[in-house]
């Protein structure tokens, strides 16, 4: 601050010369050391200029008393201010935060360091619950048992839990993390299926589909632990299926596909009622046919016995059977979550609870004094050998492939036309093996419109018409959407075959693709039927019926269509005739109509010459033996040959009035007035079965042989053409 007195205004001094006689300098030219606090101010006007230095003199003055009366940092003033927030999130410089620890170091069983410490519990609890994997549980559990869990079970119960909810297929890890703890501190497994118990609960009372689906992947995985009792497996099957909706009846078919090897094992009996109301739920008709095709789906894996779900996964068997603790909590039971350990509380006892967690620590993970100090001995060795390099860390979460899918579906819908979102998706950086997220990002978007849009059929012919690579995918990709399509929608199921049927009409993919469709009553759904309908509708827009017949008869391809056109049963050639010719497509059918008209003559010359080479190799001796029985029987059997009639071809053995008659295979004709001789049937060999019935005038005598079941279709088949003949 400058002082007034010091301001020196220089008027007119006095010029006196030197007692030496010398001439001193004019005043406006002495050189004078201009003290710290001056200031000098031009202005014209002298008043004025005297004012003005005398308010900034002021001023100067008042920010020097300012500064010294500033505060110095005081660390118990920041740690209030830091307790007394809710969050404890607020964000602190590093310089400040270590004077604070400096500072809360001093007394141990301040609020302010216990402060401290449960932020610190917090970020490492949630670090290791996110970085755990199959890979490196082992190694992880015990770096999560040296934290203070007692402490801070509110928060591993919430990290986990929500750590769960985010990356689904993790489940199975999470669990067995749950249930090593578990072994140990009891407590811990407890409150996290008590808490996963009361969401389960909250979330289908307010319909919340996806918290109550990840709640019960997570409740599933720790019955298959065996941290919770199966009772309430049980009885969360129950709640959903007493009123099935659309969703309910999915999450519990979800449900029972993570549990339902658990319940055959340990309640087989309560297993079979659960499939009893699945049974009762599909034949009522009353839930979406995606939901069918869904129980559908449970019943064969429960046929293939879980072997895609089985109750521990590899690696996962962690825990010993007689070490596992068992909490019978039910459904029902009033639950204590808890909810008030999340936060922060100040406790009196800290100091003592720390060193109790300490000596559970060290009985879980052994006393490590004793390695600790070999390791002082050899730290100046190994001071001296150089570091490992610690090799990348992978991410197994899917957030990569995550982000992957958001940029790519970003970039297709901000482009204006399939060009330009071509040029920007080849841009991105997707690594080798990832090209199929690409592709299907491309299918899902074209799924999610309210109609097809060629938009999206032109980003996938030209991806495939760049590289070989694009077009295997996009190949991939027709297969595994062949194999889920029930799941979808109809208006998503039309615009995914529409996509494909646009890529097909281009030649964008290989026509070898239809070798996934199997066209025949078992092997296909109606969303399977529907899905081939549209697609090879679209086909026949863009390219014509003339043109999609003639590559359908390229014998280059054919061993493709053989599953589509199959000629190897007769009932699967009629059902693919009768689809195809429903759907507009009937051009295609001719060569299994005309295999059909023939098969009949095929099969029976086949079956003849088979018996034919048998009978030859029979033994010489035996037929003369036999020679005169032979002889007096053929007298008998010509005049009974010549009364029957056969349909078909082929060597059949039937007895009439005591005679063995040779006559066709299939359908035979007897006179009327012959009915009384042919009554009377008998079984000439074993596996032959004969049965007939009566029309008005004749006896249709059928010949089925469960020795030969390749000829039961050709034999019901001549059946029926028998019958519609009459």
């Amino acid at each position: 601050m400058i002082n007034p007195a010091y301001v020196v205004l220089n008027r007119a001094s006095s010029r006196s010369r030197s007692p030496s006689g010398g001439q001193s300098p004019p005043a406006h030219r002495r050189r004078r050391s201009p003290s710290p606090n001056a200031v000098s101010i031009t202005d014209a006007d002298p008043v004025r200029k005297k004012e003005r230095e005398r308010q900034l003199a002021i001023r100067l003055a008042e920010q020097e008393a300012e500064e010294k009366e500033k505060p110095k940092f005081d660390a118990q003033a920041e740690f209030a201010k830091l307790v007394g927030s809710r969050s404890g999130g607020v964000y602190m410089p590093p310089a400040k935060l270590r004077a604070l620890q400096a500072a809360a170091a001093q007394d141990k069983s301040s609020a302010e360091y216990q402060r401290l410490t449960w932020d610190a519990l917090k970020k490492s609890i949630t670090g290791i619950v996110n970085r755990v994997n199959i890979g490196n549980i082992k190694d992880v559990i015990p770096e999560l048992f040296a934290e203070n869990l007692v402490r801070g079970r509110g928060l591993f119960a919430r990290s986990i839990m929500k750590a769960q909810a985010s990356s689904l297929p993790f489940t199975p890890v999470f669990a067995a993390m749950v249930a090593i703890i578990n072994t140990k501190l009891p407590q811990v497994g407890e409150l996290v299926l008590t808490r996963l118990i009361s969401q389960f609960r909250r979330s289908f009372k307010r319909n919340d589909k996806v918290v109550c689906h990840a709640t019960s992947t997570f409740i599933a995985h720790l019955v298959n632990q065996g941290v919770a009792h199966e009772i309430v497996a049980l009885q969360m099957l129950v709640l959903l299926l007493e009123r099935p909706t659309d969703d309910s009846v999915e999450i519990a078919v979800g449900f029972m596909r993570e549990v339902g090897a658990f319940l055959a094992e340990n309640s087989p009996k309560a297993n079979n009622g659960v499939y009893e109301r699945f049974r009762a739920v599909l034949h009522e008709g009353s839930i979406d046919k995606r939901v069918q095709y869904m129980i559908e789906v449970l019943f064969q894996v429960w046929k293939d016995k879980y072997k895609d779900n089985p109750i521990l996964p590899e690696g996962l068997d962690l825990v010993q059977e007689e070490d596992q603790i068992t909490h019978q909590i039910s459904l029902d039971d009033d639950l204590q979550v808890q909810e008030a350990i999340n936060v922060f509380k100040f406790d009196p006892n800290y100091l003592e609870n720390e060193a109790k967690y300490q000596s559970i620590k060290s009985e879980i993970l052994g006393d490590s004094d004793e390695e600790s100090g070999s390791d002082e001995e050899t730290g100046s060795e190994s001071e001296e050998e150089p570091v490992e390099s610690k090799p990348g860390i992978e991410d197994q979460t899917g957030t990569n492939l995550v982000n992957l899918r958001r940029t790519i579906y970003l970039t297709i819908m901000n482009s204006l036309n399939f060009e330009e979102a071509v040029h920007k998706l080849s841009k991105i950086n997707i690594k080798e093996g990832q090209e199929i997220e690409l592709c299907n990002m491309v299918v899902e978007c074209c799924s999610q419109e309210r109609s097809y849009s060629t938009f999206y059929g032109l980003i996938g012919e030209r991806f495939s018409k760049l590289n070989r690579v694009w077009c295997e995918n996009f190949e991939e990709a027709f297969a595994s959407y062949y194999e889920t399509i029930h799941r979808y929608e109809t208006n998503r199921l039309r615009n995914i075959a529409r996509f494909f049927g646009h890529l097909l009409a281009s030649d964008s993919i290989s026509w070898a693709v239809f070798s996934v469709i199997k066209m025949n009553e078992d092997e296909t759904t109606s969303s399977s039927r529907i899905f081939v309908k549209i697609l090879l509708q679209e086909m026949m827009e863009e390219i014509g019926l003339k043109t999609l017949t003639e590559r359908f008869k390229d014998t280059t391809m054919a061993e493709n269509y053989t599953q589509m056109f199959p000629m190897d049963n007769p009932r699967n050639t009629r059902f693919s005739i009768n689809y195809f010719t429903s759907i507009g497509l009937g051009a295609v059918t001719e060569a299994m109509r005309e295999h059909l008209k023939n098969a009949p003559r095929l099969i029976m010359e086949q079956r003849r010459a088979q018996l034919e080479a048998e009978s030859s190799s029979s033994d010489s001796s035996d037929t003369d033996s036999d020679s005169d029985s032979e002889s007096s029987s053929d007298n008998s059997s010509d005049r009974s040959r010549s009364r029957i009639e056969g349909i078909g071809a082929g060597p059949c053995l039937m007895t009439i009035e005591g005679a063995e008659v040779e006559a066709g295979v299939g359908v035979m004709t007897v006179a009327e007035e012959e009915m009384e001789d042919v009554d009377h049937l008998r079984t000439p060999a074993p596996g032959l079965v004969l049965d007939h019935y009566h029309d008005h005038q004749h006896l249709r005598v059928v010949a089925l042989t469960e020795a030969l079941p390749e000829e039961r279709p050709l034999l019901d088949l001549l059946l029926e053409e028998a019958r519609l003949n009459e």
